[in-house]
């Protein structure tokens, strides 16, 4: 058996103590048999998200092609909600159903089948959110911005928009002296919320425009690009001042340049905050040389099965029909959003994911994200951990690299987000997926990004977020290469 710390925390120390304890006895019982106590990898991590689709402890079997177990089993273990008292209990029942092949499904609801994560009906719920959003923040009384870490984004911040002002206006200046600068000046910002931002960066640039006497204003053409027409449409007043520099474009994040063919290089600046970390994802475990996907199962335990059903008529042989409808049809089959949005909050908060592994080489039709496949992959692991779980990105990455295509060739692009910058960072700690108010947050594999983006010809660095103090955002920043 393996046992892996990931973290630093006082609690781990008595919690590692008794996990020992819990499996020594399980195999001097003979509930635990030579052969499983072997493959066992069990991992201590401290989920930082208080809001998660983790159980206290659970067990993950690895699998071949037509269902054959694989010699790897990973017991994961978050010592922040775990409770010791029932730790053995918990990690006998943990153990059982993932040696089972999780087939056995007392006490809980599946919503789904096993599947690929970034097709998981979690991310079915991630878009309901987006479309629902002014309902849940009516129903919470504040903002979404208010859920983040500090409680506003820090892409608002006013000395990083006061900043890329400034660096951008001297690249106009730049580029004019060159007479390189085209007639029209292009931006793009994916996710753009309140408007907030754009409002700030409009401002500023206009008063320093007026300053510097550099006259580029006029020429300004900002895109303000979402995925929901009621974002778009809330946004419309903060930029009020400023509506003949702006276009309002219904966009996907994932493929950007669909909706925006005529920008193909001759965007200047490209800004995205916290998107990348809400965009569909995969999850790799690399062990004994060999590469596994990890496939999920939505499931809603039983308890809340009972006490939502309850509370909200919905028998329990018609819960996950319910659920369904609602995703699709919105909160009508309730009466309104009165009762819905509740039901919706009270279920998202209850849904878990149980997971099983898959060997790549049993996946030959595993659609690998744009820009990528199982020999880059390899490639690009060289260097990394040979015994590590970690995040493929793939809404990210297809993002990113049908986003570059829209950049001019002196344009930049800059990502504020979550990064996992070295893949080394992945033994180190918990890096998602957890949930934010109705949606989901995972943190970008900034490192496989770079790595891609190379081989295209981009030029790709972190920048420390020096704007506020214990924050984990960094500036992804993005250049063609000359």
């Amino acid at each position: 058996m393996i046992l892996k710390l990931n973290h630093l925390k006082v609690k781990a120390a008595a919690t590692t103590q008794r996990v020992i304890e819990a499996v020594y006895a399980l195999v001097e019982e003979g509930l635990i048999d030579q052969g499983q106590f072997a493959r066992l990898q069990v991992e201590l991590d401290w989920i930082q998200y208080k809001s998660n689709f983790r159980e206290g402890v659970t067990a993950t079997q690895g699998y071949k092609a037509f269902g054959q177990p694989a010699p790897i089993m990973d017991v994961h273990i978050d010592t922040r909600q775990v409770v010791l008292e029932t730790l053995r209990e918990d990690l006998l029942c943990a153990l059982n159903r993932a040696k089972s092949g999780s087939e056995q499904d007392a006490g809980r609801l599946p919503l789904e089948e096993f599947q690929s994560l970034r097709s998981s009906i979690v991310w079915t719920f991630n878009r309901f959110f987006w479309r629902h959003l002014l309902a849940w923040e009516a129903a919470t009384g504040q903002g979404y911005d208010k859920a983040l870490p500090g409680g506003s984004s820090d892409g608002h911040n006013p000395l990083a928009v006061a900043d890329d002002v400034a660096e951008f206006l001297d690249l106009l200046c730049a580029l004019q002296t060159k007479n390189q600068l085209p007639a029209e000046v292009n931006l793009l910002e994916i996710g753009v919320g309140s408007g907030s931002r754009c409002a700030q960066w409009l401002n500023l640039f206009h008063q320093l425009d007026q300053q510097r006497g550099t006259g580029l204003y006029s020429r300004v053409c900002f895109y303000m690009g979402d995925y929901s027409l009621d974002t778009l449409n809330k946004a419309k007043p903060n930029v009020a001042k400023h509506i003949d520099q702006c276009r309002f474009i219904q966009l996907d994040a994932i493929n950007p340049i669909k909706s925006l063919p005529h920008l193909r290089h001759k965007i200047l600046q490209v800004h995205l905050t916290n998107v990348y970390d809400n965009l569909p994802d995969e999850e790799v475990v690399r062990r004994d040389g060999k590469l596994y996907f990890v496939q999920v199962r939505a499931y809603v335990p039983d308890a809340a099965v009972n006490s939502l059903g309850g509370k909200y008529g919905i028998p329990p042989e018609l819960f996950r029909d319910r659920v369904y409808h609602m995703l699709e049809s919105g909160f009508d089959s309730f009466g309104g959003p009165e009762h819905g949005v509740p039901f919706w909050q009270e279920l998202w908060a209850a849904v878990r994911l149980e997971e099983r592994l898959v060997q790549l080489e049993d996946l030959p039709e595993f659609p690998f994200p744009e820009g990528l496949d199982a020999g880059k992959l390899e490639d690009i692991l060289q260097d990394a951990p040979t015994d590590f779980r970690f995040h493929l990105s793939s809404g990210a990455l297809e993002s990113f690299i049908r986003t570059l295509p829209l950049l001019h060739p002196s344009g930049y692009m800059q990502v504020f987000d979550i990064f996992v910058t070295d893949m080394a960072q992945y033994r180190t700690g918990f890096f998602g997926p957890g949930k934010l108010d109705g949606s989901l947050l995972n943190w970008v594999n900034g490192a496989l990004l770079k790595e891609v983006a190379q081989r295209e010809g981009y030029n790709v660095n972190f920048r420390p977020f020096k704007y506020r103090a214990n924050t984990h955002t960094s500036i992804l920043y993005t250049t063609r290469r000359e």
